[in-house]
């Protein structure tokens, strides 16, 4: 299931009303409904906010099935990937995800491996959340803007930031790169 119909799903369990969902999200009713028809995807910030109105933890979005127990994924064994943009469509975060315990049930962490693709327009949206976010560069280099500053990570640097300051992640040259990605946010 998608995300936009796992949000929708939600929401009608829940009984909150798109005008509801949307003020408590501070996103437009239109945003709401462009996600929820899969027509955009949302941010992680956007999807963060949209768990917390939610009452669910960010993984609910981003599984394909829960299980008990540990979660083992095998090399090669990667599902499909999640690419999460923000609210402005002529300026999309060029990051594919790659959940790496989608059947891990009510976990506290959030591991992918992220594809980062190089950005040609130059255009940086900056965004934040909620939480804490571990990166390390896999292969590939990439610059990561937070707050101010802006910060070139090469194969084999890590960085661990607190998600409230607005940060964004892209290529750094005409290459892509693979970071291995541990985000957490609170519930």
């Amino acid at each position: 299931m998608s995300i936009g119909k796992k949000i929708n799903k939600l929401r009608s369990l829940k009984n909150i009303s798109h005008i509801d969902l949307s003020e408590r999200t501070n996103l437009s009713e239109e945003q709401i409904n462009l996600i929820e028809s899969d027509e955009t995807h949302p941010s992680l910030g956007v999807l963060v906010r949209i768990a917390r109105v939610l009452g669910v933890r960010l993984g609910t979005f981003l599984d394909d099935q829960d299980k008990l127990g540990p979660c083992i994924m095998r090399a090669g064994s990667a599902g499909k990937s999640i690419s999460l943009s923000n609210d402005k469509e002529q300026s999309r975060e060029h990051l594919n995800f790659y959940s790496l315990a989608p059947d891990k049930v009510d976990r506290s962490m959030e591991p992918f491996i992220i594809n980062v693709l190089p950005t040609h327009d130059g255009a940086v949206d900056l965004s934040s959340h909620e939480g804490e976010e571990f990166l390390f560069v896999l292969h590939g280099m990439v610059e990561l803007t937070y707050g101010n500053e802006k910060i070139q990570l090469n194969q084999g640097d890590s960085i661990y930031i607190d998600s409230i300051i607005e940060h964004h992640l892209h290529a750094n040259g005409e290459e892509a790169a693979k970071v291995l990605a541990v985000v957490y946010v609170p519930v």
